[in-house]
């Protein structure tokens, strides 16, 4: 998370708002980071899905990102675009 932002907030908000379920950062990094878990089952419409709700929630908080930017980013990776 960029400076002054709260992880633990994103994780929250994520799961209020859109019933995202994040993963909180752990010891020297808590508040400062977040984690997209899978279990283990995965498929690229998830991914998208993940990614597309971490950047709306992002841009809730205040943090200055471009919605699309890292959504697109990944469907051109996928694509074999990159």
């Amino acid at each position: 998370m960029p400076k002054g932002f709260d992880s633990d907030e994103l994780i929250r908000l994520a799961y209020q708002r859109l019933e995202l379920s994040l993963g909180v950062g752990l010891g020297a990094v808590k508040g400062k980071v977040f984690r997209i878990g899978h279990l283990g089952n995965l498929n690229e419409l998830d991914l998208l899905g993940g990614l597309a709700g971490v950047e709306m929630v992002l841009k809730e908080l205040g943090v200055p990102v471009k919605l699309g930017a890292g959504l697109g980013a990944a469907q051109e990776f996928l694509l074999g675009r990159s």
